[in-house]
C-alpha cells in the first residue's frame, strides 16, 4: 500500500478517535447533569454515549496501526505504548500515549462495572475529563490538521459544552440533577448504567 495512504488513515483515524471521545464525554456529562431534561431519552443517550466510547477506542487502534505501517517517522510499537519512548515530539506523543491508556481504563472500567464498586468505577469515569485533554494537547501539538477550520470549531464546540455543563452541575438546584435534599446521588443513573452480567463489548 502507498505510504501515503497509511499516512492519511493516521491523521483520519485520529481525528475520529478524537471527536467520538469528546463527543462520549459530553454525552456522559449530559446524563449525569439531566441539562437536556427528558427528551432525548436516557437509556438512547447512555446508548449513544457507550457506542462513541467503543467507536473511539476502534478507531485509536486503527491509528496505532497506521502510525506503525507509515514510514515517514518509523514508529515502532514501543514509541506508541510508552510516553517519552519517542524523538518524534516526545512530549506531544506522550499526550497521545496517555489519552490512550485512559480511554483503554475508562473503557475496560466499564466492560467489568458489575464487578466493580460504584465509587472506585466513578472515579475511574472520571478520567474521561483527562482523556479529552491529554487527546486534544496531543492533537494540537502532534497532529498537522490543527489549523483545519473544522478540528477548529469542534474543538471550541466541546469546549463551550463541557463549560456549559460543568456550570449547570455546579448552579442546578440539586434535585434536577438527581440528587436528593442531603446530597447523596440517587440510583435513578446507576440502574441505567448498571450491566446485568457479562456484556459484549460496545462496539460489536
Amino acid at each position: 500500500m502507498n505510504n501515503e495512504v497509511w499516512w492519511y488513515i493516521a491523521r483520519s483515524s485520529g481525528l475520529i478517535a478524537w471527536a467520538a471521545a469528546l463527543a462520549s464525554l459530553l454525552l456522559g456529562m449530559a446524563l449525569s447533569t439531566h441539562a437536556l431534561g427528558r427528551r432525548p431519552r436516557r437509556p438512547w443517550l447512555l446508548d449513544l454515549h457507550r457506542y462513541l466510547g467503543g467507536l473511539s477506542i476502534a478507531f485509536v487502534g486503527l491509528h496505532l496501526v497506521a502510525l506503525v505501517a507509515d514510514n515517514f517517522v518509523h514508529f515502532g510499537v514501543t514509541d506508541l505504548l510508552i510516553p517519552f519512548a519517542t524523538s518524534y515530539r516526545t512530549t506531544a506523543v506522550a499526550w497521545g500515549v496517555l489519552a490512550f491508556w485512559l480511554l483503554a481504563v475508562v473503557e475496560l472500567s466499564s466492560l467489568v462495572m458489575h464487578r466493580l464498586p460504584r465509587k472506585a468505577w466513578y472515579g475511574i469515569h472520571l478520567t474521561s475529563y483527562v482523556v479529552a485533554v491529554a487527546a486534544t494537547m496531543h492533537g494540537l501539538y502532534a497532529g498537522t490538521d490543527t489549523t483545519n477550520p473544522l478540528y477548529r470549531w469542534v474543538g471550541l464546540a466541546a469546549l463551550g459544552l463541557t463549560g456549559f455543563f460543568t456550570i449547570y452541575r455546579v448552579l442546578a438546584p440539586v434535585e434536577s440533577r438527581g440528587r436528593n435534599s442531603t446530597g447523596t446521588k440517587t440510583r435513578d443513573y446507576a440502574a441505567h448504567l448498571q450491566v446485568q452480567g457479562p456484556q459484549p463489548p460496545d462496539w460489536l
